[in-house]
């Protein structure tokens, strides 16, 4: 799906009391939810070790002598640091050679050992020191400040120009050659992490779907659809819920619309097993579907089927987003980009970050490999009528695409 960091339909517009209420309501059908994660294996000591020889492996390869990464998904890939950007800088020093540095104000130490999970130095800075100055000097110390030092991609400007100032000997390149190198490809584990987050909005799907009644609003669909993905032991902040018209915008619409005999609704949905996303999206038709509403739901039924089929080992990534344009062309959609049709990219990589590289989008040239992760959601959106998009996510192996998720049967079973 684009992302759903948006509209959300008409959540906003909507008091929390009302959202509140129909979750009380639905609290003794919520009662039969059990979490089905126990028995998930997290991330443990061993694969963290692995994800940093990879790392300094890569670096290497590419002539980098270390890695500087902010807080956010990469940080806690690496070393297991959980933490949140602010002004004040704290960030993981990953060399080619040795051991990580975690970089962070004097008194954020205790709590930035209670979640690093790898062995670390941490390096501290009072309030009255430039932190960066403590990185530069971790660099020099690790005799690295005359090699390439690679900044991971979300870091942000004063990071990386506090570092240009403080280290000017130092040549500052992309780090993607190493973080996405390594995240991209996902383990064993993580797919397994990644299997149980679609178990649950799954499990989810098929309890909202007979309970979704005539009269009910977006919002409260999607409150029931958080509620049911907690209580089976995701993490999960919102549902995107599209109802008749919305359905037709990827994001929705401010306008608050309710489910209706013939109108479409569209959730797109997900959620988080330690730290790992799912993204399923369904459509259906509340009452009977018209033949248009049929059609064009095939043809995105199709159009799943046309992406899984050009997911092909070394294949560009986005070929696979034109030979389902194409087809769409052939059909009477776009051309390319343009409605009604196929207004976003097919799909997104996903692993910790619910959108992350690579994705399936037209120009694309990085080849398909195994562990690779996407989302295949080719919708066709007919803009003032209605929208379809079905969502199903796979991973790459040696001998193909293997879906996460199996895509609905039809129209008429769509969970």
């Amino acid at each position: 799906m684009p992302t759903r960091r948006g509209l959300l339909g008409a959540a906003a517009l909507l008091p929390l009391a009302n959202l509140a209420g129909v979750v009380r309501a639905a609290e003794p059908d919520l009662a039969g939810l059990k979490d089905i994660t126990t028995g998930v294996k997290p991330i443990d000591a061993a694969e963290r070790a692995g994800r940093l020889q990879r790392a300094q492996a890569l670096m290497r390869r590419h002539g980098i002598g270390a890695v500087v990464i902010e807080p956010g998904s990469s940080l806690i890939y690496f070393t297991g640091v959980a933490w949140w950007r602010s002004e004040r800088l704290t960030a993981a020093i990953i060399p080619a050679e040795g051991e990580p540095c975690i970089v962070t104000p004097f008194f954020e130490e205790p709590s930035i050992r209670e979640t690093l999970a790898v062995p670390a130095e941490v390096r501290v800075w009072q309030e009255d020191q430039d932190p960066l100055a403590v990185v530069a000097g971790f660099l020099r110390d690790r005799k690295l400040a005359g090699r390439p030092v690679g900044i991971e991609e979300t870091a942000r400007f004063f990071a990386f120009d506090g570092l240009a100032l403080q280290l000017p000997e130092a040549k500052l390149v992309s780090a993607n050659p190493v973080v996405r190198g390594c995240r991209m490809l996902k383990t064993p584990a993580e797919l397994a992490l990644m299997q149980a987050a679609t178990d649950v909005t799954i499990a989810a799907y098929r309890w909202i779907h007979p309970r979704v009644e005539k009269g009910m609003t977006g919002p409260e669909v999607s409150a029931l659809m958080v509620a049911a993905t907690r209580r089976l032991g995701g993490t999960a902040d919102d549902a995107m819920v599209l109802i008749g018209e919305a359905s037709a915008y990827p994001h929705g619409s401010r306008e608050v619309h309710r489910v209706a005999d013939g109108q479409v609704v569209l959730m797109d949905c997900g959620c988080t097993v330690q730290g790992y996303h799912s993204d399923i999206s369904r459509t259906w038709v509340h009452g009977s579907a018209s033949a248009a509403q049929r059609k064009v739901w095939d043809q995105v039924a199709e159009g799943q089927r046309i992406a899984l089929a050009a997911a092909k080992i070394g294949a560009p990534a986005g070929t696979v987003d034109d030979a389902v344009r194409g087809a769409y062309a052939k059909w009477g959609y776009g051309p390319g980009y343009k409605l009604p049709g196929l207004s976003h990219r097919t799909g997104h990589g996903i692993g910790m970050d619910g959108h992350e590289p690579v994705n399936l989008v037209h120009g694309e040239a990085m080849p398909l490999a195994a562990g690779m992760c996407f989302s295949n959601e080719p919708g066709i959106y007919i803009p003032g009528q209605f929208g379809v998009r079905l969502e199903d996510c796979f991973h790459m192996t040696a001998e193909g695409p293997r879906w996460f998720s199996t895509p609905p049967a039809s129209i008429d079973a769509p969970v």
